[in-house]
């Protein structure tokens, strides 16, 4: 079996690639003023999630269910949900190139005084939205939810 490296530089098959599917992971960390459990629903509660993003979202909340966010620009699907601790989830949004795969996020929150540390490590972004999506985290969703958070 020929691996995908031969097959693209084979002369007798011409490619009709035009994407490039490498990635790249985010990682970010973010100190919030609310307790893990509090930033958890927000996160995954359809009422609280619209209300400090602004937009639309839906969320069935166990393993396996679906989701959405920002008027379904983003979408996915749970695989992992420990109430206050963890979320992984498969990720895509609509803009999303042809041949590649879900991209998969992890939220971990760490109890801090006063507030939580929430990190994300999201793998298999396509490299050529990565930074979009990095900014985008900061922009659409921890300033928001500090913002969230404050008005409480």
């Amino acid at each position: 079996m020929e691996n995908n490296r031969t097959q693209s530089a084979s002369k007798s098959r011409p490619t009709t690639r035009t994407t490039s599917t490498k990635t790249k992971t985010i990682k970010q960390k973010e100190y919030i003023a609310a307790p893990p459990q509090e930033i958890y629903d927000a996160l995954l509660d359809e009422e609280k999630h619209s209300a400090f993003t602004g937009a639309r979202a839906t969320c069935d909340r166990r393993v396996g269910g679906k989701f959405t966010a920002w008027d379904g620009y983003i979408f996915g699907t749970n695989m992992v949900l420990e109430h206050g601790h963890r979320i992984v989830q498969e990720w895509k949004t609509t803009e999303w190139p042809n041949g590649y795969g879900p991209s998969i996020i992890e939220f971990t929150f760490k109890p801090k005084v006063n507030g939580t540390e929430i990190r994300i490590v999201q793998t298999n972004v396509p490299a050529s939205q990565a930074a979009l999506y990095k900014q985008g985290w900061a922009e659409h969703y921890w300033t928001p939810l500090k913002k969230y958070f404050t008005r409480k």
